[in-house]
């Protein structure tokens, strides 16, 4: 992880993108998705069923057919205090059916894993690197974000995400809602004011686990074709923080201290 920050931090200041020897695409998708011990190893199963539900819909390989260039580039970890280490799905294309079962495959295949601990930061830091490190010539760079807390570990969030913006990179949000997160305003205001950016960058709440199928497939469907989202979908506007970014790392330690 130490590896992939310093490269992601190198390669940020210039805000451009390693693909001089790469194939066109309409997007570099990452999703990043969170495996922490704060979801029970059902929930955690059920989100795992929801984005392999998603690569193989129709509304999924029809978003990424119609594209200009009809392809897409994708890549999948999971994170938790840190990177799952052996969660890292590399680089796929996907142009047709065939293609997204494929990658469909690969990660209904590996285990659910769940670690301690949420960093936020880190699952940036990954994404990152992997969009300025990879060889694709992506229209835009996409990183996919879904978590049911606030940054708790590792690196703050927020410069983090700034860093990842300054590259040109989106950042989205899934805000899994299904408990209380402990942040005052909701989690959803959260992942809004510190976590997502970027031009049209947005955060889809999910309430119930039974919804998570659903949204999965829609938030996938926006990000390859790049629809902007309904005002029903909470979008970022230049607007004042209203959160406290630093909240789990101040919950965490008010919980070590007693």
């Amino acid at each position: 992880m130490l590896t992939a920050l310093a490269l992601f931090l190198g390669l940020s200041a210039s805000g451009t993108v390693m693909a001089q020897s790469g194939h066109e695409v309409d997007v570099e998708l990452v999703l990043a998705v969170d495996t922490s011990r704060s979801m029970d190893y059902e929930e955690a199963r059920i989100q795992r069923e929801g984005y392999v539900a998603a690569l193989k819909h129709k509304e999924f390989i029809d978003a990424v057919k119609t594209g200009l260039t009809g392809r897409i580039a994708i890549s999948y970890f999971e994170w938790a205090g840190d990177v799952v280490q052996g969660s890292v799905i590399d680089w796929q294309v996907i142009e047709n059916e065939q293609d997204a079962i494929a990658f469909a495959g690969r990660l209904e295949a590996r285990p659910v894993e769940m670690q301690r601990r949420t960093s936020i930061s880190a699952a940036i830091a990954q994404g990152a690197t992997m969009i300025v490190s990879n060889s694709y010539q992506g229209m835009r760079q996409v990183i996919d974000v879904s978590g049911d807390g606030p940054n708790n570990s590792g690196n703050p969030v927020v410069p983090a995400r700034d860093r990842a913006v300054e590259a040109g990179i989106i950042i989205n949000g899934l805000a899994i809602m299904l408990r209380p997160s402990g942040t005052p305003s909701g989690l959803d205001q959260y992942y809004g004011d510190c976590v997502v950016g970027g031009p049209g960058s947005f955060v889809l709440p999910v309430h119930d686990i039974e919804d998570f199928g659903v949204a999965v497939r829609r938030k996938l469907v926006m990000e390859v074709s790049g629809i902007q989202p309904q005002p029903t979908v909470r979008r970022i506007a230049s607007k004042p923080v209203q959160t406290d970014c630093m909240v789990g790392e101040k919950q965490w330690q008010d919980m070590f201290d007693r």
